[in-house]
Formats: structure tokens, sequence, C-alpha cells
């Protein structure tokens, strides 16, 4: 394919499983140079005992299918870690174009049993891991356009349903998830004038961190010809493109990706509104909220209320 090419090496966060792991795939099945990273730790982000290391079998894959790839086991969370994660790239492929973020991990609770370990660590593996590789790969990107050589750089964000409705026992999950999406809007806007395009995906699929909520939905079918409409490869050709020179003219948009379909999201948008030029007393304030109420849309519900 292409209209996709050229890259340099996309950087994978969380790529040794899931949905990394066929981003990792697709990207390479195009001829990118992929830098994979993964800590190897667990669905809950605690360390694993087994000794795996699927950054190091996603580089053996992509490798043994004729593609070039190196593996990562930097903590993104960390400035240190974020940072020689873009240095693996420039050091071993001599460039950076596209960064897609998708590492995390779950601690789900109800609000009222979680801790606060568990909140900051969901916190910082999905919202901080966002951040932080994406602060130094803009700054690279700025650099290379203060030199006089702009770059065609993508970006492209892992956000969730959770994090555009809410999902009952994911507070911490979800406020991370709504948190990337305001990320890519912010970053979008302050780094166009770079070349840098950032998008971001809500993807529904069958992972580890799905496979317990959706177990019967995400099931493998029987028939090996059936459409299995969970694989996590569906999603892949969608980051593919978003993180190729060939997405032009869309920044800041946030896609749902989810077996065959594909949606623009729209986003928060301005709805009925009343407006005067006077304080309002707080029963006017009521009246005036109820009518407006009458008149917008109902909301849609959070996951785990349907």
């Amino acid at each position: 394919m292409a209209t996709t090419r050229p890259w340099h090496s996309p950087v994978i966060t969380g790529a040794g499983r899931g949905l990394g792991r066929a981003h990792a795939l697709a990207f390479a099945a195009e001829g990118a140079r992929v830098v994979v990273n993964d800590l190897g730790v667990g669905r809950d982000g605690r360390p694993e005992t087994d000794g795996a290391d699927p950054a190091r079998a996603v580089v053996r894959e992509i490798r043994e299918r004729g593609g070039h790839a190196v593996a990562h086991h930097g903590d993104i969370t960390t400035d240190q870690g974020a940072a020689s994660l873009l240095d693996t790239a420039l050091d071993t492929y001599g460039g950076l174009d596209t960064l897609v973020n998708n590492a995390g991990f779950l601690r789900d609770r109800m609000l009222v049993n979680l801790a606060e370990d568990d909140w900051d660590a969901v916190i910082a593996v999905h919202l901080k891991g966002h951040f932080l590789p994406l602060k130094h790969a803009a700054a690279h990107w700025r650099a290379r356009h203060r030199a006089g050589r702009t770059p065609v750089a993508r970006v492209v964000n892992t956000s969730s349903g959770a994090g555009l409705l809410g999902s009952v026992g994911q507070s911490c999950y979800t406020a991370a998830k709504a948190g990337i999406l305001g990320l890519t809007l912010v970053a979008a806007a302050e780094l166009a004038r770079y070349g840098v395009a950032v998008n971001a995906i809500a993807p529904a699929a069958r992972t580890r961190m799905t496979e317990q909520t959706f177990a019967t939905a995400m099931a493998v079918p029987n028939d090996p010809d059936a459409f299995d409409a969970m694989a996590p490869e569906n999603v892949s050709p969608l980051v593919v493109w978003l993180g190729s020179a060939a997405c032009t003219a869309c920044t800041g948009r946030v896609f749902e990706a989810e077996a065959g379909r594909i949606t623009v999201m729209d986003g928060w948008r301005r709805g009925p509104t009343e407006d005067r030029a006077a304080r309002r007393t707080p029963a006017e304030a009521g009246r005036t909220a109820t009518r407006l109420l009458a008149r917008a849309p109902a909301p849609l519900p959070p996951y785990g209320t349907r």
C-alpha cells in the first residue's frame, strides 16, 4: 500500500500484546521499521513472573516475516523511559515519523472501593504514558521544523468508549481515557505548525483488558472462515493510515473503531441555549435549565448501565 509510505520508524507503546501487537505487525507489513515498546507486565500492571518478554516476541515475529523491528523495555510513565523510547528510534533507524500511544492496564473497582494507589497507577500508564512520549516526540519535531526541515509527523492516541461515555467500575480508567481526548485536542492545535497531525481512536477489540468484561461478545467464532469481528487486527488498518503521510487535513479528530465499523465522533458541541443580559436567581436558573434539557437529546448511557 504505497500511499501510506514512507516511515522511518513508528514507535508503538504497549506493543507486545493485543492492539499494540496488531498495530506493530500491520505497520511492519507496510515496510515500516518498528520500535516495539512493552514492559511485559500483567493485565493489572504488576510484574509477571513467567519470564515472558512480549516486546522481543513481537520483534522476532516481525523479523521472521522479513520486516525490521527493535524492542524497547523502558517505562514510558517516567521521563527517562519516554526519552529513551524516542532515542531508540533515532539511534536505530535515524528518524521518527509516527508515535502510537497505546500502553495501558486496568485496576477496576467501584468508586468507593478504589484505592489511591490503583487510581495513581492507572492514570500514570494511560494519561502520563501518553503525555511523556508525546512531549519528547514533539520537541524533536519542533527542533526539525526550526532547523528548516519541517517533518510530516503523525501521532495516534488511544482513548476508549469509556473515555467517551463512562464505564461503571472503571472511574480511573474512564478519567484517564477522557483526559487523553483533551490532550489530543490541545496537542493537535499546538503542533500543527510543526507538521504534526494528532488524532485519537476509541477502539473495541478482544484483548487481555477486555476479555473478562466482554467474554461472550468477543469470543472467537467457531467457523474459521467467519469474520472475527472483535479481532484487534480490525482496528490496525485505521491506525496505520492515521500514522501515515497519506493522512492529510485530519488532525484533532477522534474515531471509534470496532469490527468493520469506523465512526468519526462529534465530541462536545453546544446544544440548546438561552441567553439574557441579567443574572438569574437560582430558581430562574433552574427553570432555564429544565427548559433546555427538554429540548436536548438524552445522553448515551455509560457502559455497564444498559
